[in-house]
C-alpha cells in the first residue's frame, strides 16, 4: 500500500525564495559585524528555519510496495526535471578480490541494457539535451540527470531499464576496465604524493569496510568478469536499496509513471548488508612520504572523527567550518597578513560510520612544516580553551542555513540531497539536520575539539626530492625579505 506522507505544493515560487536568500545573506553579514555582548546578543534564526520548513513541505514522499522510496518536489515554473537515483552500495560492500566493483559497475550502467543496447542511453540523453552523470562513494552510488520536463517518461523508462536489466558483455566490460584504469592513472597514480598518502590513511582503518580505495586495486579491476559483475548487480541493485527523487515541473500522474516502470521490480530474498561504526582510537601519528615528482613540500594532517549519523557529527561539522572551510575561517583570519602557507585545502570525508577531517598546507619559502603544524595546533587549543562566542557561533549557523537554502534552489542539488537522505531523517530530510545543527553549543564544540582533535593528528610530511628539500631548508634560515623575494621570483 502506498503511503502518502506529504502533499505537493504547487504554489512554490522560486523568485520569492531568491529574495529570501538575499535577505539571509544580509543577515549573515550583519551578524558578523555586530559588536559582541554576551548579555545582549540573541541568535534568532527562526525566519531562516521557516524557509527550510516551507521547502520541506513541498516534498511528496511515497514508498512503493517493493521498498523503493520516491520523493517529488513540483516546481511548475521550471521547464526541466532533475532526477537523482541513489543505491545503498559503495566500496564498503566490496569483498576481498573485488575492490573497485561498485565504481566499475557505475561505468557499465551507461553502456547498455536490455531495451537500450550499447551506447543507446548516452545517445538518447544527448538527443533530448539532457545533462547526466554519476559518482561512486564509500557508502553509496548515485546517478543524476536533468531533462526537459516532457521527456520524463522516456527518462524513467531508460533509468529503470539500465538499473533492472543491464547487459554486461565481455567487450563492454573490457572497454570499461580500460576506462577505469585510465581514470586511476590520471587522478591518482600520475599525481605526486597521492597514491602513497591515500594508502597510508586507509591503513589507519585496516580491517574495516573503509580500508580500501573507492576506485579499487588495479589487479581486481583487471580480473573482474561479466559473471561476477552480474552477481554484484543482483545482490546490490534492488528497489529496497534505492531512493529516487524528482524535482522540477511534474505532471499530476508522475508517481504513476514511476510505478509503471519500477513497481514490478522485486527485491531479492537475501537481506541488505548492515554496518556498524568502526572502532578507531584517535592518536598522534607522524610519517613522511618522499616522491621524486614532488615540486615542493606540503603538510597533510588528518583527524579521525565520526560518521554522519553520530550525535557529534553536527558539532564537528561546525568546528571544521570555523577553522578551515571558508574565507573567514580561523585559519584565514590568523594568517591574513603575510600568511605562512601558499595554499590550504580541506575537504572533509563523511561516511555513514566514520569521518575524517583533513587539511593540506603548502608552506611559504621561509616556513617549515613544523611551524605549520604548530599554527594548526594553536587554532584547536584556542577553541578548546575559550570556545566560540555566541556571536561567532550564530554566524556559523547562519552561514550554514544560508548555504543550505542556496543549495536547495538548484533542482539537481536538491534531488541529489533528497536521494541521500539517512534513515533517521526519512520523513524530515531538511529540517531535522538543521535542528541538530541549531542545538550545537559552544561547550559541544569545545568537547569534540578535545575528544577528536587535540594531540590526535595524523601528520604526513609530503616531501620532494632531496635537492628541493635542501634548497627549501636554506630558505627557511634566510632573512624573511630575501626568502620572499626568491619565492616571488620562482613563482
Amino acid at each position: 500500500m502506498d503511503k502518502s506522507i506529504a502533499c505537493l505544493n504547487t504554489n512554490f515560487q522560486k523568485s520569492s525564495l531568491v529574495s529570501v536568500l538575499f535577505l539571509n545573506s544580509i543577515f549573515v553579514l550583519a551578524v558578523s559585524l555586530l559588536p559582541f555582548n554576551s548579555h545582549a546578543f540573541q541568535c534568532d534564526l527562526k525566519p531562516q528555519f521557516e524557509q527550510l520548513r516551507q521547502i520541506e513541505q513541498q516534498i511528496s514522499l511515497n514508498e512503493l510496495d517493493n521498498g523503493m522510496i520516491v520523493r517529488q518536489v513540483n516546481r511548475p515554473l521550471q521547464s526541466t526535471v532533475a532526477i537523482a537515483s541513489q543505491f545503498n552500495v559503495g566500496s564498503r560492500n566490496e569483498t576481498e578480490g573485488q575492490t573497485g566493483y561498485a565504481h566499475l559497475f557505475e561505468h557499465l550502467l551507461f553502456k547498455g541494457s536490455e531495451n537500450a543496447p550499447k551506447d543507446s542511453y548516452p545517445q538518447q540523453m544527448s538527443a533530448i539535451g539532457a545533462r547526466f552523470n554519476a559518482s561512486t562513494h564509500f557508502d553509496y552510488t548515485n546517478y543524476y540527470l536533468t531533462i526537459p520536463a516532457q521527456a520524463l517518461e522516456l527518462s524513467l523508462f531508460l533509468e529503470s531499464d539500465r538499473f533492472i536489466r543491464p547487459v554486461l558483455s565481455q567487450t563492454t566490460v573490457k572497454n570499461q576496465q580500460g576506462a577505469v584504469l585510465e581514470e586511476m592513472a590520471t587522478t591518482i597514480d600520475n599525481q605526486p604524493y597521492l597514491r602513497p598518502a591515500m594508502e597510508f590513511l586507509l591503513s589507519q582503518v585496516a580491517e574495516s569496510p573503509y580500508a580500501h580505495a573507492i576506485i579499487g586495486s588495479k589487479a581486481d579491476v583487471i580480473s573482474a568478469t561479466p559473471i561476477e559483475l552480474e552477481q554484484f548487480h543482483q545482490r546490490y541493485y534492488r528497489p529496497d536499496a534505492m531512493q529516487l527523487s524528482l524535482v522540477g515541473k511534474l505532471e499530476s500522474d508522475s508517481l504513476q509513471t514511476v510505478k509503471q516502470y519500477f513497481a514490478d521490480w522485486q527485491a531479492p530474498n537475501h537481506s541488505q548488508d548492515t554496518f556498524t561504526s568502526i572502532a578507531v582510537t584517535p592518536m598522534a601519528i607522524k610519517t613522511e612520504i618522499v616522491d621524486g615528482r614532488g615540486p615542493w613540500p606540503a603538510l597533510l594532517m588528518a583527524w579521525h572523527t565520526v560518521g554522519r549519523n553520530h550525535p557529534d557529527y553536527e558539532a564537528i561539522n561546525l568546528l571544521q567550518n570555523h577553522l578551515f572551510q571558508n574565507l573567514k575561517s580561523a585559519l584565514a583570519s590568523n594568517t591574513l597578513e603575510n600568511p605562512p602557507q601558499m595554499l590550504s585545502y580541506s575537504i572533509p570525508l563523511t561516511m555513514e560510520n566514520h569521518g575524517v577531517t583533513n587539511l593540506v598546507l603548502v608552506p611559504r619559502a621561509n616556513t617549515s612544516l613544523n611551524e605549520l603544524q604548530e599554527l594548526v595546533a594553536s587554532l584547536f587549543n584556542e577553541v578548546m580553551q575559550t570556545g566560540i562566542n555566541e556571536q561567532a557561533l550564530c554566524g556559523l549557523k547562519a552561514a550554514a542555513i544560508n548555504k543550505a537554502q542556496q543549495h536547495y534552489t538548484n533542482s539537481q542539488s536538491l534531488a541529489k540531497f533528497l536521494s541521500n537522505t539517512s534513515v533517521r531523517d526519512k520523513y524530515h530530510p531538511i529540517t531535522q539536520p538543521w535542528q541538530r545543527t541549531e542545538a550545537v553549543s559552544s561547550a559541544d564544540i569545545q568537547r569534540v575539539t578535545k575528544q577528536y582533535f587535540i594531540d590526535k593528528a595524523v601528520r604526513v610530511d609530503l616531501l620532494p626530492p632531496w635537492y628541493i628539500r635542501w634548497g627549501k631548508a636554506l630558505l627557511e634560515i634566510m632573512p624573511q625579505g630575501f626568502a620572499n623575494s626568491l619565492e616571488r621570483w620562482a613563482l
